[in-house]
């Protein structure tokens, strides 16, 4: 089957994007979405996602992780197919598209970069060391005091693959708080099943849980390992919050066509 792709990067979260508003790419498999994600003998991304036609909306955004297997909501992905939909010719000044999770709104600003609505949330579990809690996908999110030096993969795959997380695994980030309430944030991915960097869902669920003010209006700045996203969220109450935006660049890298050699 011949292919003809797009890759895109939100803050080093990289995809691979095709179009599919016709249906050609609709019976890709598991093995084959791996294949093309992998980094030696494929393109190479952390995650493949399908703009398909949707009644009622722009578009709507299917989302494969890495390992070939369809996924949660994913942030930056999401701020990623806005950008290539503007390219395809699906020019908004709010774009209405639908994911897994629902449907959400997104813009473009003058600078390039993508402002996304994510999913309000209205429940956070605290437990002993560490917040949970779901924003698109599920989260794991612990402090630690200095982030940089962490071995993020080897802690962040032991939460992963613990027993009360291994069956429908979780995201693990690990968060440090810089000056001016910025904060500092990490993210071990399942379906990755590796360190990667930048996670949208990731960024949005440490930025929830460390917000500065008790209630109303929080933005907090978050730098990854890819670069910077801020988060804009209304707190309305302990645990609860509104009016969600993840906001930060959405880049293409490259466009090309692979064949891709389909099993009988």
């Amino acid at each position: 089957m011949h292919i003809d792709f797009y890759k895109y990067q939100g803050t080093g979260n990289d995809f691979i994007l095709l179009d599919n508003r016709t249906n050609l790419y609709g019976d890709i498999t598991a093995r084959e979405v791996h294949f093309l994600c992998h980094r030696h003998f494929g393109i190479g991304a952390d995650g493949l996602m399908l703009l398909d036609k949707r009644e009622g909306f722009d578009f709507e955004m299917t989302y494969f992780n890495s390992d070939g297997n369809t996924s949660s909501m994913c942030g930056n992905g999401g701020r990623c197919i806005v950008q290539f939909a503007a390219k395809l010719g699906i020019r908004k000044s709010k774009y209405h598209f639908y994911a897994i999770d629902g449907a959400h709104e997104a813009e473009i600003d003058l600078n390039g970069d993508v402002r996304l609505k994510m999913k309000d949330v209205d429940d956070v579990e605290f437990s002993y060391n560490h917040y949970v809690l779901n924003t698109g996908s599920p989260h794991y999110v612990k402090s630690v005091p200095d982030v940089s030096h962490l071995d993020v993969v080897n802690e962040g795959r032991a939460i992963r693959h613990s027993k009360e997380f291994d069956a429908e695994g979780i995201n693990v980030n690990f968060v440090q708080t810089l000056e001016d309430d910025a904060i500092y944030v990490r993210t071990y991915e399942r379906g990755v099943e590796d360190e990667t960097f930048s996670c949208g869902t990731g960024v949005t669920a440490a930025a929830l849980v460390s917000a500065h003010n008790d209630h109303g209006f929080n933005q907090v700045e978050v730098k990854t390992l890819g670069g910077t996203l801020r988060v804009e969220f209304e707190k309305t109450g302990e645990k609860t919050f509104s009016d969600v935006w993840l906001c930060g660049p959405a880049q293409i890298v490259f466009q090309g066509q692979i064949t891709l050699n389909r099993q009988t």
